[in-house]
């Protein structure tokens, strides 16, 4: 059997499931997860290894009509991960009916669809009942002509094997493109900025999501310990008031994200972290070009 190796992306809607699929696929956590939307901020590349072949899953920012330039440019992140990839899984949750922004996604779909197929994914059926899913699987369906439409659940894996061989499947024959046991190529700083935004992004408030930004500004071994590593991040916001509630009363809060992201963070390297985190404002980041290349974007 020819061994293939090659990209799919998973495309949708914010909040549509596609980085906790991602993880399914990988079977490892490589993107962050949050039930508020644009969560995902870049292409995030999961690798899955398997006897016959390897794929490399990127999970997309949630494709959006942008507010600001920051989702103009995560549009751009997925218009050009949609150009690069062998396949492509637009993603549809079950527990929502399908609406105008899964419509927008269905019409850029069918521009690429002659070039690289589609397979139509209904996520999150855990949530719903059988004839509900039954329902999302014929809306998706008359939204365009899909190579396949397929109903999962990441959380308790149903059919997320079936999906892997389907992306295996359209993928070109070809050598591994990643060294075995590798699961992500994210540099470690940046999925550990990630971790810290997951953290913050629990339990605040509905404005505060869009407006959290994070750097990593150092990471070093600590001197006189080889079991310890020192992390010194900033949490970027918009406002002031913006400050005040990622700090909480007395810096409750801030303790709160530090201890969460600490124990990710340890998971993650594999060693016991220091993690110094700091808030800053950076006002309107969100609208400032200087700005968001210094973030990152």
């Amino acid at each position: 059997m020819a061994f293939r190796s090659g990209f799919a992306c998973f495309i949708g809607r914010p909040n549509a499931g596609k980085s906790t699929l991602t993880n399914a696929l990988v079977g490892a956590k490589v993107a962050i997860m949050s039930d508020r939307p644009q969560t995902t901020r870049h292409a995030v590349r999961g690798i899955v290894h398997r006897a016959d072949a390897q794929l490399i899953v990127v999970d997309t920012p949630g494709f959006h009509k942008p507010r600001t330039l920051l989702g103009e440019r995560l549009n751009d992140v997925v218009r050009t991960t949609l150009a690069e990839v062998d396949a492509i899984g637009f993603c549809v949750p079950a527990n929502e009916k399908v609406g105008p922004g899964d419509r927008f996604i269905a019409g850029e779909l069918q521009r690429v669809a002659a070039r690289t197929p589609v397979i139509a994914i209904v996520t999150k059926t855990d949530l719903v009942a059988r004839d509900v899913v039954g329902e999302r699987l014929v809306e998706l369906a008359d939204l365009g002509d899909w190579a396949e439409v397929v109903p999962t659940s990441a959380v308790d894996r149903f059919q997320v094997d079936l999906l892997t061989d389907l992306l295996v499947a359209r993928l070109p024959e070809g050598p591994a493109l990643y060294p075995e046991g590798e699961l992500t190529d994210e540099p470690d700083r940046v999925l550990v900025a990630e971790l810290i935004r997951e953290a913050a992004l629990s339990g605040v408030r509905d404005e505060l999501p869009h407006s959290i930004a994070v750097v990593v500004e150092d990471m070093r071994p600590r001197e006189d310990r080889d079991d310890m590593l020192d992390i010194e991040a900033y949490l970027f916001v918009e406002r002031d008031s913006q400050k005040g509630i990622v700090i909480g009363n007395k810096g409750a809060r801030l303790r709160d994200v530090g201890a969460a992201a600490r124990q990710q963070i340890e998971a993650f390297l594999g060693t016991k972290v220091y993690l110094d985190l700091r808030v800053k404002v950076a006002k309107d980041w969100q609208r400032d070009p200087k700005q968001l290349r210094r973030l990152g974007f």
